[in-house]
């Protein structure tokens, strides 16, 4: 039974309430580990305590957060490319098991990438001068990597590459679109500010699925007119080679044409060209011949 009018608008906005909330608790269920650390970290009392959970955290995320994410992002790209009837439990759980492993090695990838640079800002923030300006280089980077990160989890359930290409791609797509890749963050900072400061209750029901679907619909236009790019490029490509086809086909037959008039021009041989000498067309009289005239 389809509504419509109002009532059809209002049926709409619960379907989609329905399918963000159970994509978001499927979310949280299957990192669950990771989301208890963080409820230890908001009630930690001492530094050492918050030290500490923030390293377990780091340990039990490529195990349980990434391939979570990945299975949400799986949802998420079968909503924005028109496909919005999927059957969410089977969608997520395909997408976590058929991504559990790439999404596990890049959170292994990704946690290095942020020791290393965690390091390097302890290391260059108690330096003065020149060194301690390179702190805001370190900021700038890591503000790349999270960008990237949002792009990795889209491009890990929309394409099928090795993990080096999908964490390349990834950071290369942010350097290459930094406005999408800007708005994609401003919208997400703007989630995550009013699930945390205003309306709290949306954690557990719209924040995941929220920013999955905002980071996979900036992916997605990112990826449509990199492929318009491509398609442009492939076809001038075509075109370039049809006309060296041609000038190729024109060059044979004006060659053929001249050869052809070549030995049109070409005189036929004759048998001699040499002409008899002069003394034998009109031989010299001889003296006996004289007398006898005269």
């Amino acid at each position: 039974m389809e509504f419509r009018g109002v009532m059809g608008g209002f049926y709409r906005i619960s379907e989609w309430i329905m399918r963000l909330s159970v994509i978001n608790l499927l979310w949280i269920f299957c990192a669950i580990p990771f989301f208890f650390l963080g409820i230890l970290l908001l009630n930690s009392t001492t530094e050492q305590m918050v030290y500490q959970t923030l390293f377990l955290m780091a340990v039990v995320s490529p195990f349980t957060l990434f391939p979570s994410t990945a299975a949400m992002f799986s949802v998420a790209r079968k909503w924005v490319t028109g496909d919005e009837d999927v059957p969410l439990f089977k969608t997520f759980f395909r997408g976590y098991k058929s991504n559990f492993v790439q999404a596990m090695i890049g959170g292994f990838i990704y946690l290095l990438f942020g020791a290393i640079l965690y390091a390097n800002f302890q290391f260059y923030g108690n330096q003065s001068g020149l060194f301690g300006i390179l702190r805001f280089l370190v900021m700038s980077i890591s503000v790349l990597l999270i960008i990237s990160l949002f792009h990795f989890f889209s491009i890990l359930t929309h394409l099928h590459m090795k993990m080096l290409q999908i964490v390349k791609n990834a950071v290369l797509i942010t350097i290459g679109s930094p406005i999408r890749s800007l708005s994609m963050i401003v919208l997400v900072g703007v989630v995550l500010f009013v699930s945390t400061r205003i309306f709290t209750f949306l954690i557990p029901f719209f924040t995941g699925s929220l920013i999955a679907v905002i980071s996979f619909w900036h992916f997605n236009l990112i990826f449509g007119k990199l492929q318009e790019k491509q398609q442009a490029l492939s076809g001038r490509k075509r075109r370039t080679k049809a006309m060296r086809r041609r000038t190729r086909m024109k060059h044979r037959s004006l060659a053929t044409f001249l050869r052809r008039m070549r030995l049109k021009i070409t005189p036929t041989k004759r048998t001699s060209n040499k002409f008899p000498p002069f003394h034998e067309l009109h031989p010299r009289p001889s003296l006996l011949s004289l007398s006898g005239r005269l």
